[in-house]
């Protein structure tokens, strides 16, 4: 088994601020509470320099806004916190900072200032280029304005952007979505990632699935999007290094790698969490309580719990067969490996047992198979 990393770290900061709550979205985002920004910001910069003390043994290697839309926020207060961010922490010389964006939230001109200040890697949220899957989802931007934000972030010398993709939703059928990765290649952004709609119950979308207004997604036609998701992709040179991210050579994003290889992070704002040394905690979530512990001096932490070794072995296997990494074929009875490679789910790639695509349609069940027979 391995042994954490402990060199380096990523910063995560949520930003709860939306235009609009959609329906299918399940993260801890809030319409509505603009004039919390101020606040939330000097919170930010607050819960940083509380935490900042037990992080100096360690380098930060990425930096991540997300949300929420960070891009609600001014370019100048999102530069101020980067700033104090890099007093704070030792920041690797080649960090990356990356902030997701709305494209109805950006234009050249805010694109150039996020650049200048430091955020050298894009993330916007497309979903679909078709006009009614983005009505499905209740996203209040079009397909247009995507184009238009991403040729405003090209004009704004952006070299690192990424496109976020959902397929499955109510009404997309396989022809829509083959539409979407075209439309998508054509821009050509240096990373994409693609996800299949998931139903969670406390959303709108999921009271309207339970009560039978909207049908759940289909599993058949989402396997034959990612299916078809493999192919675009890679008939167009992206390299698909995990399980929903593809990239051009070098561009794979660094932040999520860490998550992926276990690497130590620090969430910062309300409801962010973190993780190092086989604990996990998180932050309070609603926003005015973030607020009010924080601007007591308080570290905002909601909860934690200490990861057993048995759990943390089976994150470890669940989160490698994410990527095309894989796992020490040593770490499995080749017995119980076997059926796997037969049927094509996993193939063995020197000493390292690593998933097919086809395998990670499965993922779930195959992790608990290989973690409950490992050596």
């Amino acid at each position: 088994m391995s042994v954490e990393a402990a060199t380096t770290a990523g910063i995560y900061v949520h930003v709860p601020f939306c235009l609009t709550r959609c329906g299918y979205c399940d993260f801890n985002a809030y319409a509505g509470l603009d004039q919390l920004k101020p606040r939330y910001l000097r919170a930010l910069v607050a819960e940083a320099s509380l935490a900042a003390p037990a992080w100096q043994d360690v380098e930060v290697a990425s930096v991540f806004l997300g949300g929420g839309t960070p891009t609600t926020m001014e370019p100048a207060d999102l530069k101020s916190l980067l700033i104090h961010l890099r007093d704070r922490f030792t920041f690797a010389e080649e960090a990356e900072i990356t902030t997701e964006a709305n494209p109805d939230t950006v234009d050249r001109q805010r694109l150039e200032q996020l650049r200048a200040a430091g955020f050298g890697r894009l993330s916007m949220g497309a979903q679909s280029f078709d006009p009614s899957v983005l009505r499905s989802l209740e996203r209040l931007h079009s397909p247009e304005s995507v184009r238009r934000a991403f040729d405003a972030a090209r004009e704004a010398g952006y070299d690192n952007v990424n496109l976020d993709l959902i397929y499955g939703a109510d009404g997309e059928g396989l022809d829509s979505w083959e539409d979407t990765l075209r439309e998508t290649v054509m821009l050509a952004p240096e990373h994409v990632s693609a996800y299949a709609l998931t139903i969670e119950p406390a959303t709108p979308l999921g009271r309207k699935v339970a009560s039978g207004e909207v049908p759940p997604p289909d599993p058949d036609l989402q396997a034959d999007m990612f299916a078809a998701a493999c192919g675009v992709l890679a008939s167009a040179c992206y390299a698909h290094y995990e399980v929903s991210n593809w990239a051009k050579p070098g561009y794979e994003c660094r932040h999520n790698l860490g998550y992926w290889e276990r690497r130590p992070y620090l969430g910062l704002g309300a409801g962010a969490h973190s993780y190092r040394e086989a604990r996990r905690w998180w932050n309070v979530r609603p926003p005015e309580d973030y607020l009010a512990r924080v601007e007591r001096g308080e570290l905002p932490e909601g909860g934690a719990e200490q990861l057993e070794a048995s759990d943390t072995y089976l994150e470890e296997v669940f989160l490698r067969l994410r990527t095309f990494e894989g796992i020490p074929a040593s770490w499995i009875e080749p017995s119980v490996a076997e059926p796997y490679l037969e049927l094509g789910l996993l193939t063995l790639e020197g000493d390292s047992l690593v998933p097919t695509e086809r395998g990670m349609l499965l993922l779930n069940e195959l992790v608990l198979a290989l973690a409950a027979n490992s050596n």
